[in-house]
């Protein structure tokens, strides 16, 4: 004696013939290419580290081009990350922020930032630092930071 799928038999059917019925539950969505998952790899040639010492995440990264196209003949071969890296840099840009608005890890910005400076399509600024500070420039700072808490 069989049982009807609208009677709950559905339920005791092996899962191979549930479909037939009507109860077939969905495979899980496949998971992503293997090609989102290479790109970075790919783009930093497999690099981890940047060899240029001098970027940081707080480092200053600006265009060698303006906004009036120059930058399109100059960087017409280039990957798609690597041509939004230098319109981003139009006005002066962070590389901790350049990684944040282009999703792109800081690890693989920071190569990418070093590879486009090499090849001279940015400019990296320093912020000057100050590394001895007055004691009273610090009790004036403490002293601020307790009248705002």
């Amino acid at each position: 004696m069989t049982q009807s799928p609208d009677a709950g038999g559905a339920a005791r059917l092996p899962p191979y013939l549930r479909h037939a019925f009507g109860d077939f539950t969905p495979s899980p969505a496949p998971a992503e290419p293997a090609e989102e998952t290479l790109r970075p790899f790919v783009l930093t040639s497999g690099r981890v580290s940047s060899g240029d010492r001098e970027i940081s995440l707080e480092t200053q990264v600006t265009s060698n081009y303006d906004d009036a196209g120059t930058a399109h003949y100059a960087t017409a071969g280039l990957p798609s990350e690597l041509r939004a890296i230098i319109t981003l840099c139009n006005v002066p840009m962070s590389v901790a922020e350049i990684s944040a608005r282009l999703r792109l890890h800081l690890g693989v910005t920071r190569i990418l930032v070093g590879d486009l400076r090499a090849a001279g399509h940015l400019e990296i600024h320093h912020q000057d630092v100050i590394e001895n500070h007055s004691p009273d420039v610090i009790l004036r700072v403490i002293r601020g930071l307790r009248a705002i808490t």
